[in-house]
C-alpha cells in the first residue's frame, strides 16, 4: 500500500502500488546517493523486469515510500535493500522536490533526496540491479552523455548539482 498525495505532499488517500502505477496517482519516493569510502558514487543499471524504467542506469538507490512510512525510514530501508547491506548510517536528507514526469501527469511523485556513505561490501539484489559500480564524479559526468538514465534520477541529480551537493 502507498500513500496517495496531492500537489502539496499531503496524504489524500491510500491505494495498492499496482493501482497507483496504473492510474498514475501521485505518491512519494526517495533517492539515496551512495558514496563509498573514497567518495565515489554507486551507479547501477536496473534489471529489464523492473516495472518502472527497466534497463536504464541510475546514480541513486531508492524507491517508493510505503503507506504510513516516513521518508527517512524509506531512505534507509531502500538503501539497505538495494545495496544488500545491513547497518548503514541513517541517510542525510538534502532536499525535496515534486517530480513532474516531464509533463506526463501520470508520472508525478514527491521526491526526497538523501546521501549516505557506505563502507560495507555491497551485494545488490539481483532482481533489482543488473550491473553496478562505483564511479568518481568525473567518470559519472562523462557517462551522463553516454548512457540512458532513469529520468527522475537524472532530474534529482541535476538538482543535486545545482544545490552544490554533488
Amino acid at each position: 500500500m502507498l500513500d496517495v498525495v496531492d500537489e502539496h505532499d499531503r496524504v489524500v488517500g491510500r491505494a495498492p502500488r499496482a493501482e497507483v502505477y496504473a492510474r498514475g496517482l501521485r505518491h512519494r519516493c526517495v533517492f539515496v546517493l551512495v558514496r563509498d569510502g573514497g567518495g565515489r558514487i554507486f551507479v547501477h543499471r536496473r534489471t529489464p523486469g523492473k516495472l518502472v524504467f527497466p534497463s536504464l542506469h541510475d546514480m541513486f538507490v531508492g524507491g517508493v515510500v510505503g503507506a504510513g512510512e516516513s521518508y527517512d525510514d524509506a531512505a534507509l530501508r531502500e538503501a539497505e535493500e538495494e545495496l544488500g547491506v545491513r547497518g548503514l548510517p541513517a541517510p542525510t536528507p538534502l532536499f525535496g522536490f515534486l517530480y513532474d514526469g516531464g509533463g506526463d501527469p501520470g508520472r508525478s511523485w514527491w521526491s526526497r533526496v538523501y546521501e549516505v556513505r557506505c563502507t560495507l561490501p555491497v551485494d545488490p539484489q539481483a532482481e533489482e540491479v543488473a550491473w553496478h559500480g562505483f564511479l568518481d564524479e568525473a567518470e559519472l559526468s562523462v557517462r551522463l552523455d553516454e548512457w540512458e538514465w532513469v529520468p527522475d534520477g537524472a532530474e534529482a541529480y541535476r538538482r543535486l548539482l545545482a544545490h552544490g551537493a554533488g
